[in-house]
């Protein structure tokens, strides 16, 4: 080292050094400026778009998925059978959504889904060593039709009930509050605060405000916002429990400005006129429609996405009339609806209308770059698969300028759910395979993997980077 100050002449050995390493410099330049050879692996958005649905049974069960792009690879980790990997034991049945453990120890090592059953519990799966454990006993404090999976961002997980109606007692949230414990150890705790609905899509925005809806044919959506927004311990003790309302609340599916209506105090106690189960555990559906909240048609799964700019999006589809819809959340007191795309959509395929091409939107998933994918829940009786599709959102207003099949599953009375792109890897994501014709469950892991000619020209690259590092070596005598 050299005091600040001092002043040394280049030797011939410190100019060859230095000329070697603006060598370096600039063959790196020049390496990534080459179309492509930036991004050495593929992403998931460039694909050719499906022109249309695989024939159902038309693929193996293993590798069940008809994929848009030669550089996307499927693998079947994880099988619902009796193997070793799963404890000699069947896990469950009907795996549905899907999330890692986004934060906290060993983030993302484990994959967690609930069983979307009678007698529902809670599956997790080492990414590791391939094997599953149910942490959550089938049919604990009677958890049925497990469907909801969210990651919080305290570390804990959630799930919740898609069963709700006159007379029940379910349609409640539940917080595995130790998800990585042994599974005779871990907590399953009701969040009773909530107000009772029929489960599916979960999420938080950038506020610590938690969103859900109520899967129904003239279901709504609902905000909890609580009194301890950033503190995991306390979030559900106490907090206020909201419903959308677009306009007036008296047009279906409705889109524009709408409002938060309030139907629970600050501690989750029902406000005056709002119905009860109990006298105490508040009825979200019945609520929604005392105070005029915006129905929609059977509302299922919800993702948020932020942009650059600090906007937020929610997504969210209805199964029954074939719409995905945009509801921006940036200013908590001005939420707007507007519809992100739908049956009169351009299919990016054809260049026309996708028109019954797309239906019943369900799962909404979105990769480690924002782009949101939508994941279809019909019935396979043989005839075609389930696709999975794809939103040209380009500048990011929530309004999509095209739709592309991104994926289609062939599976005989299977349905793809719980679409998750890791947040870890851009080129990973997982899809569950539920309730096939077989009986056997799969957790699938798509990889985009490098184009040919990306993937030869970062060789080249790197080939030309090394032998420079090589060259520069030998003018300073290292070995």
């Amino acid at each position: 080292m050299y005091s600040v100050g001092t002043h040394r002449s280049l030797s011939s050995s410190d100019a060859r050094t230095r000329t070697a390493g603006r060598t370096i410099g600039m063959l790196t330049i020049v390496l990534f400026t080459i179309p492509g050879a930036r991004e050495a692996r593929a992403q998931f958005s460039n694909f050719t778009p499906l022109a249309a649905s695989v024939p159902g049974g038309s693929l193996a069960e293993n590798k069940p998925l008809l994929l848009s792009s030669p550089s996307f690879l499927q693998t079947s980790i994880s099988a619902n059978d009796a193997g070793p990997l799963n404890g000699s034991l069947k896990l469950g049945d009907n795996w549905d959504m899907n999330t890692l453990n986004e934060n906290g120890p060993q983030a993302g090592r484990f994959m967690f889904a609930p069983y979307e059953t009678g007698s529902a519990g809670v599956r997790r799966f080492d990414l590791t060593t391939g094997q599953s454990v149910t942490i959550v006993a089938e049919g604990a404090q009677g958890f049925v039709a497990g469907d909801a999976s969210r990651w919080t961002p305290w570390g804990t997980y959630l799930t919740a009930e898609e069963s709700w109606g006159t007379g029940s007692t379910k349609g409640r949230l539940f917080e595995v509050t130790n998800p990585l414990a042994a599974p005779g150890s871990v907590n399953f705790v009701h969040r009773s605060i909530l107000p009772r609905v029929s489960h599916e899509g979960l999420a938080f925005d950038k506020f610590n405000n938690f969103y859900f809806i109520d899967e129904f044919n003239g279901g709504a959506i609902y905000k909890y916002t609580s009194t301890t927004p950033n503190s995991g311990s306390t979030f559900f003790t106490a907090g206020q429990t909201f419903v959308l309302k677009v306009g007036t609340g008296a047009v279906i599916e409705e889109t524009g400005a709408a409002t938060w209506v309030a139907i629970t105090n600050v501690n989750g106690v029902a406000l005056p006129g709002i119905p009860t189960i109990d006298g105490t555990t508040v009825d979200g559906r019945a609520a929604a429609d005392v105070v005029n909240g915006t129905n929609f048609d059977r509302p299922e799964d919800i993702e948020i996405q932020t942009n650059a700019d600090g906007t937020q999006r929610i997504y969210f589809g209805t199964t029954t009339t074939h719409k995905v819809f945009a509801l921006n959340v940036s200013n908590p007191a001005a939420p707007t609806v507007n519809t992100f795309f739908d049956q009169l959509s351009i299919d990016a395929a054809t260049g026309f209308a996708v028109g019954s091409g797309f239906m019943n939107p369900d799962n909404i998933a979105i990769d480690f770059f924002g782009n949101i994918y939508v994941v279809e829940d019909i019935g396979n009786i043989g005839a075609t698969g389930f696709d999975i599709w794809y939103a040209f959102d380009a500048n990011r207003d929530g309004v999509a300028e095209k739709i592309g099949r991104w994926a289609s599953l062939s599976t005989t009375g299977a349905e793809p759910t719980g679409l998750y792109f890791s947040p870890f890897d851009q080129n990973v994501a997982y899809l569950n395979v539920q309730h096939s014709g077989s009986d056997v469950d799969r957790l699938l892991q798509i990889t985009a993997t490098p184009e040919p000619g990306t993937a030869a020209l970062a060789l080249i690259g790197l080939v030309v980077v090394g032998a420079a590092v090589r060259r520069k070596r030998s003018l300073v005598g290292i070995a």
